[in-house]
């Protein structure tokens, strides 16, 4: 086996991504801290032609070189747009039909393994703060919660790499 090099791996160009049928799914990030892990959701959205991402309450804009260190350029491939306020955002998302998940702990959580998304419909998924988790009023207000199952001794993941189990779980399973 041979590594390819970068220009084998036939990637698009950021106007054919801009052109290209988006997965239907947006990505909502609620008070995230860290620019490391904004850029990194960046690039994972870019990954899977994620439709938008929402940037609300403290979470960092673009440009910035702590988010673009990890995004490497996807901040100008995926659509993205800041909101004040997440509760306001997903009333608005959801006025659209488009169904919310916040991606969060708690009772009567559908586990990720077990969601099985409906065809033809769109998707928010809620990404919390690293400490605090998704609002309270914002899991009150989501459709559901959904839940990735952990078996060790550490009760959460990583924010972004819960966004890339879940997106890739998303993707694969809308295919």
């Amino acid at each position: 086996m041979r590594k390819l090099k970068n220009n084998e791996l036939g990637r698009i160009s950021v106007d054919e991504f801009k052109s290209t049928p988006k997965t239907p799914l947006i990505v909502v990030l609620d008070n995230i801290r860290s620019l490391n892990n904004i850029g990194s959701v960046f690039r994972t959205s870019d990954a899977f032609l994620i439709e938008k991402i929402y940037l609300c309450g403290i979470t960092a804009t673009p440009p910035n070189k702590d988010i673009h260190k990890t995004a490497l350029g996807a901040t100008e491939s995926v659509d993205w747009e800041y909101v004040e306020d997440t509760l306001t955002l997903i009333q608005k998302l959801k006025d659209l039909k488009i169904k919310v998940l916040a991606i969060e702990q708690a009772e009567n959580s559908t586990k990720l393994n077990t969601f099985f998304p409906e065809k033809n419909q769109k998707y928010a998924i809620v990404m919390g703060n690293e400490v605090k988790g998704v609002q309270q009023e914002v899991v009150n207000a989501s459709d559901m919660c959904i839940e990735i199952p952990q078996l060790g001794t550490k009760h959460s993941l990583n924010i972004s790499v819960t966004t890339g189990v879940v997106l890739w779980d998303l993707f694969q399973k809308l295919q």
